[in-house]
């Protein structure tokens, strides 16, 4: 039955849709070549499945976490779904390379052992690891924070959670020279690849002291300052308007808006004539679990970027206010 089953796999992976291919391998080029973001997330995809090593193509370590960031990126950037395998997950790499993947025995060992005894579905793995994660079991308290030092920590110290810290801080370290584009991307996917629970824990943890260990630890976890920090800093609106012609920045910010602010999204939607006249006694924030699900899914985009309202003309100044409260402002989670 094994060899039959080998057999059968050797086959599909050498019987790849050379038609597919080529789409995929142009799709590749096209991304690298464009200038809205895609080219970050691809460079991450190459971080995390290693296949800009020479001599390793194909041949991810983490083929759990490669796969994930494989189908992050088609979420992001809709024409690289059909270079997903959405049945065979193990495949996505094969899929985006195809020819480039040299098909040997070793390769198809490998693919067959994840898909007897590893591989289901990537979303079910990744759970299945962070159930077996002692930091997972920890309940999130919204009135009790964490200090940041300590639950750095516990990441480190946590094999499923420090695996994931490893790869963000291998794009984001302070060490090479900042891509904030790619950075955070790497963010997202450290973010969106874990319980919500834990997420919660690491955006709202804080430095109750002045502990300079526990800030240098929160500026880690929080992707600064690579994924937050622009010199010179920009304005509030001038980042609310990038969001918004960023198709992935533009929903996250419609789905933050609606379920934290529904008050504004009610009563003003897009009018920025609107929005003008409200004061932040006008803006009740919901602060319930969709909030916080919402807010924890801006991470790793333009909305975490440090924004100031200095230097604007006054007429500009009120809705440049408001924007800084509704994207930076605690008292939503205090």
């Amino acid at each position: 039955l094994l060899y039959f089953v080998f057999t059968v796999l050797f086959l599909y992976f050498a019987s790849i849709s050379t038609a597919q291919t080529t789409d995929c391998l142009h799709l590749r080029e096209q991304c690298i070549n464009a200038a809205n973001g895609c080219e970050s997330v691809w460079n991450v995809v190459e971080d995390v499945c290693n296949i800009s090593v020479l001599g390793n193509r194909c041949k991810a370590e983490d083929a759990i976490g490669c796969n994930r960031i494989i189908q992050v990126l088609a979420d992001e950037y809709p024409e690289f779904k059909n270079c997903v395998c959405t049945t065979d997950n193990f495949c996505s790499i094969m899929t985006l390379l195809g020819k480039q993947c040299s098909i040997n025995k070793d390769m198809i060992y490998h693919f067959l052992y994840l898909y007897l005894f590893v591989l289901d579905d990537i979303s079910t793995e990744t759970k299945l690891q962070w159930s077996l994660s002692a930091l997972s079991k920890q309940a999130y308290t919204a009135n009790t924070t964490t200090a940041c030092l300590d639950l750095n920590k516990q990441c480190v110290e946590d094999e499923v959670c420090n695996k994931q810290l490893s790869l963000y801080l291998k794009v984001c370290s302070v060490n090479k020279k900042c891509n904030m584009e790619e950075c955070q991307a790497a963010v997202r996917f450290f973010y969106q690849n874990m319980p919500f629970e834990v997420a919660q824990m690491m955006t709202f943890c804080d430095c109750i002291e002045p502990d300079e260990s526990c800030h240098r630890a929160k500026e880690l976890l929080h992707g600064k300052p690579c994924a937050v920090t622009a010199v010179p800093p920009p304005s509030c609106l001038s980042v609310i308007h990038m969001c918004e012609e960023n198709e992935l920045c533009r929903k996250k910010y419609t789905t933050f808006r609606s379920k934290c602010w529904r008050h504004v999204t009610k009563k003003c939607y897009d009018d920025e004539a609107c929005l003008e006249t409200l004061i932040k006694a006008d803006m009740p924030c919901s602060a319930n679990a969709d909030c916080k699900a919402a807010y924890v899914s801006n991470w790793g985009t333009m909305l975490r970027v440090e924004c100031t309202c200095q230097n604007l003309p006054p007429r500009e100044q009120p809705l440049c206010k408001l924007f800084h409260h509704m994207l930076h402002s605690k008292s939503c989670f205090s």
